[in-house]
C-alpha cells in the first residue's frame, strides 16, 4: 500500500478549523482542505491537502490511502514529535500488510525537516513539495534566512557589519551637527576596525569569560571586584595627571622628556592602583584558604617600581639631581630584596612549624 502523507508542521489545519487530526481517508482529507480554504484561502497547506488527494486519485495500479498529519506551533522539536505520534496513529488504523510505503507532501523546506522522523517509522518513496507558481521558492528562501539568523555565529558575522553600515548615515549626521565633519570617516573606520580586530582576536570569547568571572565574583563575595574598579578609576586619574604634567612643561621637549613627563605625572596614581588591586587579591586568597606569604610581595614590588620610575622621570625632567636618583634606585632595590627575603623566611618557618606539629602520626597533642 502507498500512503500519501500530507504534512502540516505548524498545525494550521488544527488551529484554524475544527478538524481533528490525524485525518485519514480521501473524503475526510477533501473536507479538511475545504474547511481550511474557507478559514484561510491564502494558507499554502490548502494546496498540500488537495495535492495529496490529486496524487492518490492518479494511482490505480496499487492500493493507496491519503492522510493528513499535523504538528504543533511551538518549535521544530515539539512539532516533529507531534507529527511522529500522528503518523503512528495513522499506521495503526490501516488494515494492510506490513509493506506500507509513504509519499510525503509538503509546502516547503521547513515542513521537510520532519522527513527523518517519518522515515524512522515507514519507508519513504519520495517527497513532493507544493508551492504556488507565482511564489516559487519564496518560503524556502524565508526558511533559509530564518535558519541563518538563528545561528549565533552566522548572526554575529552578518548582522554586526550590516548594523555598522546602517549606522554610517546617522553617525555622519551626528558628527556634522557637532561641527566635526572630518571626523565622521574616522569614527566609522574606527568602529569597523574594532569589530574586525575583535573577531580576529576572539575578543567575544574573552568578553564572555570576563563577564562570567565578574558574575561569579559577585556571588562569591570577592573583594577584587571592588578593588579592580577602584584601580581602574586610579589608572584613569593617573592618565589625566600625566597629560596635565606634560602640558605644564616648557616647549620644546625631546621624546625622552615627553615620556618622562607622562610617567612623572601618572606613576603615583598607577602605583596606588597596583597596590589596591594586589591587596584585594591577597585578601581574597586569605579568605579562600589559599594564602601564601609570598603573595605579600606584590604591593612592595609595585611600590619599589613606582619609586624607581618616579626618580627616573624626575631626573630626566631636571626636577631632581643625580644624588636623588641614586638614593631612589638603591631604596627601591633594597625594598624589593627585603620583602622577598622576609616573606620567604616567614613562609618557610611556618611550613616547618606545621610539619613539626603534625608529626608522623597526625597533629600533636600539645
Amino acid at each position: 500500500m502507498l500512503l500519501v502523507l500530507c504534512v502540516d508542521l505548524d498545525d494550521d489545519l488544527g488551529r484554524k478549523t475544527d478538524v481533528e487530526t490525524p485525518v485519514v481517508g480521501r473524503d475526510n482529507v477533501v473536507d479538511a482542505a475545504v474547511a481550511l480554504a474557507q478559514a484561510d484561502p491564502e494558507d499554502s497547506d490548502v494546496n498540500v491537502l488537495f495535492e495529496g488527494v490529486h496524487i492518490a486519485d492518479g494511482i490505480d495500479d496499487e492500493p493507496v490511502e491519503v492522510a493528513a498529519v499535523t504538528g504543533v506551533d511551538a518549535g521544530d522539536v515539539a512539532a516533529n514529535r507531534a507529527v511522529g505520534e500522528e503518523v503512528d496513529t495513522v499506521l495503526a488504523s490501516l488494515a494492510a500488510s506490513e509493506d506500507v510505503r509513504a509519499l510525503v507532501v509538503t509546502d516547503g523546506a521547513q515542513d521537510e525537516s520532519v522527513v527523518p522522523v517519518i522515515r524512522s517509522r515507514i519507508r519513504i518513496d519520495g517527497v513532493r513539495r507544493v508551492v504556488v507558481r507565482q511564489a516559487q521558492d519564496l518560503e524556502s528562501m524565508y526558511y533559509t534566512i530564518k535558519q541563518v539568523l538563528d545561528d549565533p555565529e552566522t548572526r554575529g558575522t552578518i548582522l554586526v557589519p550590516l548594523g555598522i553600515l546602517l549606522l554610517i548615515y546617522p553617525l555622519t549626521i551626528a558628527v556634522d551637527s557637532l561641527g566635526l565633519p572630518g571626523s565622521a570617516l574616522g569614527i566609522i573606520s574606527g568602529l569597523l576596525g574594532l569589530y574586525v580586530l575583535a573577531r580576529g582576536l576572539g575578543a567575544e570569547r574573552l568578553l564572555d569569560e570576563a563577564v562570567d568571572r565578574a558574575t561569579s565574583g559577585f556571588y562569591a563575595g570577592r573583594i577584587t571586584i571592588i578593588t579592580y574598579v577602584v584601580a581602574a578609576a586610579l589608572l584613569t586619574i593617573g592618565g589625566v595627571s600625566g597629560v596635565n604634567t606634560l602640558e605644564s612643561q616648557p616647549d620644546p621637549l625631546s621624546p625622552v622628556e615627553v615620556l618622562a613627563a607622562l610617567v612623572n605625572g601618572a606613576v603615583r596614581w598607577f602605583a596606588a592602583a597596583g597596590i589596591t588591586s594586589s591587596l584585594g587579591r591577597v585578601t581574597d586568597e586569605y579568605l579562600h584558604d589559599s594564602f601564601k606569604w609570598r603573595y605579600l610581595n606584590a604591593p612592595f614590588y609595585v611600590l619599589a617600581i613606582g619609586a624607581v620610575l618616579h626618580g627616573l622621570s624626575a631626573f630626566f625632567l631636571g626636577i631632581q639631581d643625580l644624588e636623588y636618583l641614586a638614593v631612589v634606585l638603591t631604596g627601591g632595590t633594597l625594598l624589593g630584596l627585603a620583602s622577598t627575603l622576609a616573606f620567604a623566611v616567614a613562609e618557610s618557618r611556618l611550613e616547618t612549624a606545621e610539619r613539626h606539629n603534625q608529626g608522623p602520626g597526625g597533629p600533636s597533642s600539645e
